[in-house]
C-alpha cells in the first residue's frame, strides 16, 4: 500500500510540475517580449549615436564614418542625419555648387544607380573644433564598378561642420578628384559629387 500511495503522490507531484512548466513556457514569451519591448522603449532614439560618451573631435569623426557607410549603400536617410538642410556641396568636377540637401539627393542617387560594389575608404583625417564650428579633411580612396565597369579614384574631401542643437552636422561639404585618378572623368567617386 504504502508503495502505491507513493506513486500516486510521484504522478500528482510529476502532474503539477509538467503543468507548471507548461504554464511557465506559455507565459515566458510574452514576458520576454514585454522584457524585449522595455529594453527597446528605455533605448536611446536614433541608432545613430553611440552608447559612450565621446568628445567633439571622436563624435564627429565617428560620423563621418557612418555618413560614408551610408553613401556607400546608398541610404539617403541614414546620410541626412548628418547633413544639414541648408548644406552646400562642391563637387570634384567642373559644375556649380549644389545648395540645398533637397537639390543634393536626386543627383546622388543619380549617380549612386550606377554604382555596384561600392567601396569607399577614408585615410589622414585632421579634425579641428572650434566653439560650435568644426572642419575635417581626409584623404579617400573609391573602388567599385560604375555602369558596368571597374573604376577607382582618389581624391580628398574637406567638411565644414556646424553644431546644432547639441549634434554636429555638416553645413559644406568640398570634394576634389585627384589628376591620377583611374576612373572616368565623369564619373563621380564621394557623395558630394552629383
Amino acid at each position: 500500500m504504502p508503495f502505491v500511495a507513493t506513486n500516486r503522490i510521484v504522478r500528482q507531484v510529476s502532474a503539477a510540475c509538467i503543468a507548471l512548466l507548461f504554464l511557465l513556457s506559455a507565459a515566458s514569451p510574452s514576458v520576454a517580449q514585454k522584457d524585449k519591448k522595455k529594453k527597446k522603449d528605455d533605448a536611446p532614439a536614433g541608432n545613430s549615436a553611440p552608447l559612450v560618451p565621446m568628445s567633439d573631435e571622436q563624435q564627429i569623426d565617428y560620423n563621418i564614418s557612418s555618413m560614408l557607410g551610408a553613401w556607400q549603400l546608398g541610404d539617403v536617410d541614414r546620410m541626412h542625419q548628418y547633413y544639414a538642410d541648408d548644406v552646400t556641396v562642391v563637387n570634384g568636377l567642373w559644375a556649380p555648387p549644389v545648395i540645398g540637401w533637397a537639390n543634393y539627393v536626386p543627383l546622388y542617387q543619380q549617380q549612386h544607380a550606377r554604382m555596384q560594389r561600392v567601396r569607399m575608404d577614408r585615410t589622414n583625417t585632421y579634425i579641428k573644433v572650434s566653439g560650435t564650428v568644426a572642419w575635417a579633411c581626409y584623404q579617400w580612396e573609391f573602388n567599385g564598378a560604375v555602369d558596368g565597369n571597374n573604376a577607382a579614384a582618389q581624391g580628398q574631401t574637406t567638411l565644414v561642420m556646424e553644431k546644432r542643437n547639441g549634434k554636429w552636422l555638416i553645413v559644406h561639404d568640398h570634394t576634389s578628384i585627384s589628376p591620377q585618378s583611374s576612373a572616368p572623368v565623369a564619373t563621380p567617386a564621394h557623395p558630394a559629387t552629383p
